[in-house]
């Protein structure tokens, strides 16, 4: 996992370590471990609910508690991991409730603290733990029409949206700030341009997995309506999405806002829904504007 996270960030992605996580130790190692030990499943206490539908396959929902609901760090999830899984919390009315009955039974988790942060990195200085393990080399930053404006110590430095640290040295001609709206690595490239093009419409995603059986379309490559979410309390936004053949002949998910969305960056996680039911997932490799073309910049 950790493996997982350098080469994502060498790649000019933004990682979630904890949709790995969930993915390849809770419901992979620690699922397969426990089936050969012959237990039947394994229970979390994520805020999510597996429902079974008609013919017995079962589906992830969203918890009863919108403001609760974990399902967005789930929907990494397969059809056969979803049928080995229990949420018992997903109509729990509050976490205070879950603490007093873990107090009660003696439980040790009772009153541990929230995790937040990035569990191997504990410190929280991400710059400084991935210059330990990635060469930076110095390039170009540039804007969106692929003039230089100066140089970086290494692309993989930057993220998406960042605004503090470019130093270039002489301001926008409107006078406004820059962000960085993309990050090249195999250019060694940042472009940086004005907040609008931040207001991202279209994102291209990888690594697709669906949670449960997918839908009729998935299979056919119609563009169907979802909501799609980016982050683990984020708001979900209308979408349409589709799949499409990428580079290399890799099926790739797109997705197409209806309104565009602030804070989206390559590595994250778009989770797809139709009302409370997830879909599935795919980590961002390309998230834009459609008012700016990126092959403007070579």
């Amino acid at each position: 996992m950790v493996d997982d996270f350098v080469a994502e960030y060498a790649a000019g992605r933004t990682p979630n370590p904890c949709m790995r996580c969930n993915e390849r130790i809770k419901f992979a190692a620690l699922l397969e471990k426990a089936l050969a030990l012959g237990f039947d499943a394994v229970c979390t206490g994520h805020y999510a609910k597996v429902i079974t539908d008609a013919d017995g396959n079962p589906e992830l929902h969203r918890a009863a508690d919108w403001a609760k609901d974990q399902s967005y760090v789930l929907g990494v999830l397969t059809h056969e991991q979803l049928k080995h899984a229990m949420f018992p919390l997903a109509d729990t009315p509050s976490k205070a409730e879950v603490r007093a009955e873990a107090e009660r039974r003696g439980l040790s988790v009772a009153n541990k603290p929230d995790s937040h942060d990035i569990c191997f990195i504990p410190d929280g200085d991400t710059r400084g733990w991935l210059e330990e393990r990635i060469e930076m080399t110095e390039g170009e930053i540039v804007d969106p029409t692929g003039e230089t404006l100066g140089t970086h110590p290494g692309a993989n430095a930057f993220t998406v949206g960042q605004r503090k640290g470019l130093k270039l040295g002489r301001p926008a001609a409107d006078g406004k700030p820059r962000f960085v709206l993309e990050i090249r690595p195999k250019e060694n490239k940042v472009i940086v341009g004005p907040e609008k093009l931040l207001e991202i419409d279209q994102m291209r995603g990888i690594k697709v997995s669906w949670a449960g059986l997918p839908i009729r379309e998935i299979a056919t490559g119609e563009p169907f309506e979802c909501t799609a979410q980016v982050r683990a309390h984020g708001d979900p936004v209308p979408a349409t999405a589709w799949m499409e053949t990428g580079e290399d002949s890799r099926s790739e998910l797109v997705v197409r806002l209806k309104d565009p969305m602030r804070g989206v960056a390559p590595g994250q996680t778009v989770v797809i829904y139709q009302g409370t039911r997830v879909l599935g997932q795919a980590t961002i490799d390309s998230a834009r504007s459609l008012q700016w073309d990126p092959a403007a910049v070579s």
